[in-house]
């Protein structure tokens, strides 16, 4: 249909003052074929005086359109909009026949094929805008309005959506109708559906209906973890009724893990969609358990905030996702065995807020209203700002105004807008309705600034005692808490911790004490303040001797992120982190530690900080920390850390005799087994250096020839070190349209490695050309795709950013591929700055 038209600020707020909507019945036909399916709309809205409007869709074809009984020039649709001219005050009926196109790319309605069986699946994921591509609307959050669907699918299938679903009819040709419960006042972009052969384990809970489903070829795997996925989602929702005065508003809480989804999850009211990777085909870490179990607490909270009540423009997006990712780790940490997930939001979550705020990209928190014009300026912010930097100032605002205060306001706010809609400054109103702390001066300073302020200590030894003064380079106040440690007179590397300092900064800047110093300083000990961390040199130097040897693990992530930052910003040398983590690593006992700081070895540290001269080094490094790793866990006591040490040594491995041989007897020596995970890891880095052929990635694929075993056969393909591979691979990434958002990226992973720079350097000059391209022709979802697995990262070299830096300067390219590149070259220019 040609170009489509986003939809402005300023549209939104006319049309919401011209109607308010009622109703959509909607009816899919999913039983018309591979490519399209059947989408009729009627839309029940009155409109407060006379005037024009539109309803946004974007169909394959347009049957027919008929506002108020009588038809409506179907010829006036254009750029994804049917007007609707000279409407009368009053009610309206407009009823939109259309055929819809499915996706694959993971928006509008995603339609999948399980190689593993041949089963067929379709869901849908309607965020941002992508509602148009499934039904007909009036395309914005504060249009809420109450949902009648029908579906028609095949009879074998299952069909899930947004309230209890039943069958109410069975058709001659073995189709089956399905209806589900009219939901109440929700936004056009949360309605959801998911049909197919789904395998299902059904339990009741406070009197609802709870249910797990997955694909069929899943279903052992679903069904060995059913009980700790309905213990997690059970005792969240018993936490959430003990915080909110509110109850859960909707009549059932259906969990489905579905395929090639692009986010991690998405919050449809009763009917959660996740990532379908969350169904463990092989052995995780009990810290990935731990970030699907926050997953689930972060979806939840979305039933109040997101849901119940919703954003009124996108501007606020933080309103959802802030509260969200803040109440899910909190919850969790409350209501389950996860009692220390704010060590992983530390070293993971925290670390992809620093970094999406130290860009020149960065935002505010809550953005003004004028800088979030149009839908595609919106999705630009579903970043760490909106999510992690959200998350951490909400903490800070709960350290600061306590968690009854806190917590009375959010109930204020869900009673003023349950079932509608609220902004930033409702929400600042109702907070301040319940304490008598100046929260709209916080939420200035907090929420409407961008940048990360940086905390500098500067001790002072003086007549018996010593001074801490406390440089702030930046603008916000922080309640924290400076933790002090002496080193162990019997000289081990543990350090004793003494009773640590409250400061308000900036009103407490300079505290002085009696006795001798302590050997290491820890500005925003537990971590409940968002800013950069730095240490003085006597402290600096017990960090680098003593990290392991620091009771709290919490206080072991404030202090790898400091020295994360001090690397990125050129403080710290790449080889001294590397050697810092050779040293402590090994005796880490905190699972998210180790995880976080090895990937930040790997990834950035080795592929990009260090020269291709250092390279080698950096690999021998993380190969002598999983060596040492493997060797402490032979007991079988910490088979989490066995698991990310084995992990670590496969992707640092320069040789291929080890790991070869682990292919080949099907085991590392002393466990663990190799399953699919493990066994297409090992494939892959024999791939990268060349020591395995076609012929043994497709025997790999035979035994395992799931959607995860065509993933990993498309990562070993490009990853083989010839040109021939290279060429096959470039093409089905940048000329094949029929790919899948997840074989793209499982292709993208393979084709840039260190180890082939000479190889794919002729690349470098095409990827910029062709990724605009493909972003255009292919929409935002593979734009990030483009920009994001297939960019060229560990290419670090002057030419290869200025080439970056030409395209943001001359090309066209759609609003989310701009935002991606920019993030990644202000990346790689930094790494580039950092190399010696």
């Amino acid at each position: 249909m040609g170009a489509m038209s986003v939809l402005t600020r300023n549209e939104a707020q006319l049309r919401a003052q011209l109607l308010d909507v009622q109703r959509y019945s909607i009816a899919l036909d999913l039983t018309t074929g591979d490519d399209t399916f059947g989408s009729r709309t009627v839309i029940e809205f009155t409109t407060r005086e006379a005037g024009d409007t539109f309803v946004e869709l974007k169909p394959a074809e347009l049957r027919s359109a008929t506002l108020d009984g009588q038809p409506l020039d179907t010829t006036a649709f254009h750029d994804g909009r049917l007007p609707l001219t000279a409407l009368t005050e009053g009610a309206h009926e407009l009823t939109v026949d259309a055929v819809m196109r499915y996706s694959r790319t993971g928006e509008g309605m995603h339609r999948f094929t399980d190689p593993a069986d041949g089963q067929t699946y379709v869901y849908t994921q309607l965020f941002l805008d992508d509602v148009q591509r499934v039904y007909t609307a009036f395309d914005q959050p504060d249009l809420k309005a109450r949902f009648d669907l029908e579906v028609t699918a095949p009879a074998d299938w299952t069909v899930l959506a947004n309230g209890i679903t039943e069958r109410t009819g069975e058709h001659p040709d073995g189709t089956t109708t399905w209806r589900a419960a009219t939901t109440p006042l929700i936004s056009t972009y949360l309605l959801a559906v998911a049909a197919g052969p789904w395998h299902s384990v059904r339990t009741e809970h406070a009197g609802l209906p709870f249910g797990l489903h997955c694909r069929r070829s899943l279903a052992p795997y679903l069904d060995a973890d059913a009980d700790e996925l309905t213990e997690i989602t059970t005792a969240c929702f018993d936490r959430y009724h003990e915080k909110f005065a509110e109850p859960y508003p909707f009549d059932s809480y259906d969990q489905a893990f579905v395929p090639e989804f692009n986010a991690g999850a998405m919050e449809n009211p009763g009917l959660v969609t996740f990532r379908d990777e969350f169904i463990y085909r092989s052995a995780v870490t009990d810290t990935e358990r731990q970030t699907r179990a926050m997953v689930v607490a972060h979806e939840m909270a979305h039933m109040w905030f997101g849901d119940l009540v919703t954003l009124r423009w996108w501007d606020d997006i933080w309103l959802n996702e802030s509260f969200a990712e803040y109440m899910g780790y909190q919850t969790l940490t409350e209501a389950t065995r996860f009692t220390d997930t704010w060590v992983d939001f530390g070293v993971q979550r925290k670390a992809w807020g620093y970094d999406a705020d130290q860009r020149p990209t960065t935002h505010p928190v809550a953005p003004d209203p004028d800088a979030v014009p149009d839908t595609a300026s919106a999705l630009l912010n579903f970043d760490g700002i909106s999510y992690a930097k959200g998350a951490s100032a909400l903490r800070q605002l709960v350290a600061w105004l306590g968690e009854k205060d806190f917590l009375a306001g959010i109930n204020l706010h869900f009673a003023r807008h349950r079932f509608g809609n609220a902004s930033l400054a409702d929400f600042v109103d109702s907070l301040a309705a319940c304490t008598d702390r100046d929260v709209h001066a916080w939420a200035d300073t907090w929420l409407r600034t961008t940048g990360v302020d940086t905390l500098t200590p500067r001790v002072e030894e003086k007549d018996g005692g010593w001074t801490l003064t406390v440089d702030r380079d930046g603008s916000r106040p922080h309640h924290i808490t400076v933790g002090t440690y002496d080193r162990d007179p019997a000289g081990s590397r543990v350090l004793e911790l003494r009773e640590p300092l409250a400061l308000d900064l900036p009103t407490d800047e300079v505290i002085s004490a009696l006795g001798r110093r302590p050997a290491l300083l820890v500005l925003n000990d537990g971590d409940l303040s968002y800013a950069k961390v730095r240490l003085d040199e006597t402290s600096l130097e017990t960090a680098l001797a003593h990290l392991s040897g620091i009771p709290d693990p919490l206080t072991r992530a404030i202090l790898w992120n400091t020295l994360r930052d001090m690397v990125r910003d050129g403080e710290l040398a790449p080889l001294a982190y590397l050697e810092a983590a050779r040293t402590h690593l090994p005796e880490e006992n905190d699972l998210a530690i180790v995880q976080g700081v090895l990937a930040f070895a790997y990834a950035r540290v080795t592929d990009q900080f260090l020269t291709p001269e250092q390279r080698p080094q950096g690999l021998a490094a993380i190969t002598g920390i999983s060596r040492d790793l493997i060797r402490r866990t032979e007991d079988g006591e910490a088979p989490g850390l066995r698991l990310a040490a084995v992990r670590a040594f496969i992707r640092a491995a320069t040789q291929p005799d080890t790991i070869a041989n682990w292919l080949a007897e099907g085991t590392v020596p002393g466990g663990p087994e190799l399953d699919p995970e493990l066994r297409w890891r090992i494939l892959g880095r024999l791939s990268v250096l060349g020591a395995v052929t076609e012929t043994e990635i497709a025997a790999e694929l035979d035994r395992d020839p799931s959607a995860t075993g065509q993933e990993g056969a498309a990562r070993c393909r490009a990853a083989l070190p010839t040109a021939e591979a290279k060429t096959a691979a470039w093409a089905r990434m940048f000329e094949d349209d029929d790919l899948s958002n997840y074989l793209f990226s499982a292709t993208a992973q393979g084709f840039w490695q260190p180890e082939q720079a000479e190889l794919t350097r002729p690349y470098l000059a095409r990827y910029y050309q062709d990724a605009v391209a493909l972003a255009g022709r292919r929409g935002p979802a593979m734009a990030q795709a483009a920009g994001g697995d297939a960019f060229p990262a560990v290419a670090v070299d002057a030419d290869a950013l200025a080439a970056g830096q030409a395209c943001l300067a001359e090309a066209d390219m759609i609003p989310a591929l701009r935002r991606r590149l920019a993030d990644q070259l202000d990346d790689l220019s930094r790494a580039l700055h950092t190399r010696p």
